[in-house]
């Protein structure tokens, strides 16, 4: 139902992640038996979780390790990975800088150009070492690189903006990538986004997406809700991009993953993302702090270099501990930011959910109280959910 801002101007209520619950139905079933597989671009994977295309969270290094334990890491082409040779100095840099020296720094280290034969060493390394070649570009990047990216054998290809459409204006002087021309010619997959609406879904689907992630200006790091005023919370967006999708498949017979990106943090974040109708997850933030993550404790976005309009903050993280205890555990902390595969199997079993689809399915209630209700000596003593 549409709310009145003003007279002429209307408005629909939109929820995010943390004002809505998950309801128990009449079926429980043991973790053991919560089948968390899914397929992108007819790669599968045990884990429905993948880690962002951000400098702190993947290289090739993350990318080997989440491929060897079910999950799936995004290298970012545009960023540092690909501007240097040796990456480590630069990062050690960033992760060393003060607050106010951080973003002019950022614009420095950014603005050394993008080299050819370093996006095909990258994508030959994790290759090498048996991981899954899954890059991400900007639609300008796309353009450039596509071609270099396919010849180097990767097996997924992201093509990311802070909002993505099939219907880009851009100066006489410019010429807009085709989404589906370059969805046509790519011989690998090729996953879009960002967006939040049904139409735009349908619109990318119909362009020859393999997969649409789902989310704008959420993320831990990212500030473009701030400086842009453009988002729709996640849990809305997630379900209006889901009922494009299943109307999709429903008219073609062809299902398109959707991947809820950004604004995730904790394993229930996570289960009700599913729960709204996502496929899969990107997240950030979360990897960050795995001890073995090339930011050392810190994180930022991918728009956070512009030297026009930084979109995106350094935060820091810290490393909280291995990639395996955030990813499939065992956990050593109490906030529900470790075994994130565990704390979604284990509330599979508690909704009864055997699958995503039938997680997909489960009882969504609004619940702004969710987090806070009987909380109080958690928020007193710093511990659990009042961290």
């Amino acid at each position: 139902m549409d709310i009145q801002i003003g007279r002429g101007k209307t408005a629909r209520r939109a929820y995010g992640i943390d004002e809505i619950a998950l309801v128990p139905g009449q079926r429980t079933l043991d973790p053991s038996l919560a089948d968390t597989r899914w397929q992108l671009g007819g790669i599968e994977r045990e884990i429905p979780i993948i880690a962002s295309a951000m400098d702190g969270v993947v290289d090739v290094r993350m990318a080997v390790l989440l491929s060897q334990m079910g999950g799936l890491g995004v290298l970012n082409l545009e960023g540092i990975q690909t501007r240097y040779a040796d990456p480590v100095p630069v990062l050690e840099r960033i992760s060393s800088v003060g607050k106010s020296e951080f973003v002019t720094l950022m614009q420095e280290l950014y603005s050394a150009p993008i080299q050819q034969e370093l996006i095909i060493k990258r994508v030959e390394e994790i290759k090498s070492q048996g991981g899954i070649a899954a890059v991400s570009a900007t639609p300008a990047g796309a353009m450039k690189y596509g071609k270099v990216v396919a010849a180097a054998g990767a097996d997924l290809f992201f093509v990311q903006a802070t909002v993505v459409s099939t219907a880009h204006l851009s100066p006489a002087s410019i010429l807009p990538l085709d989404l589906t021309q370059f969805c046509q010619e790519m011989p690998i997959p090729v996953i879009l986004g960002n967006c939040v609406t049904y139409e735009v879904t349908l619109n990318l689907m119909k362009a020859g997406a393999a997969g649409v992630l789902v989310g704008i200006g959420p993320g831990a790091a990212c500030t473009s809700r701030g400086v842009l005023g453009v988002g729709v919370p996640q849990a809305s967006a997630v379900a209006d991009c889901a009922a494009a999708r299943d109307d999709y498949y429903q008219e073609t017979g062809i299902y398109i993953p959707v991947i809820a990106d950004g604004g995730l943090i904790t394993g229930g974040d996570i289960c009700k993302c599913i729960a709204c109708g996502a496929d899969a997850v990107m997240i950030g933030s979360p990897f960050a702090r795995a001890k073995e993550a090339p930011g050392k404790g810190f994180h930022w976005g991918m728009a956070t270099p512009s030297p026009v309009l930084p979109r995106g903050t350094r935060i820091q993280v810290g490393s909280t501990g291995t990639l395996e205890q955030i990813l499939t555990g065992p956990a050593q902390l109490d906030d529900g930011t470790h075994n994130l595969l565990g704390a979604l199997r284990t509330s599979m079993g508690t909704l009864g959910a055997k699958n995503i689809k039938e997680m997909q399915q489960v009882e969504v209630v609004i619940a702004p109280s969710l987090l806070t209700e009987g909380k109080v000596y958690q928020k007193a003593q710093q511990l659990g959910m009042g961290k």
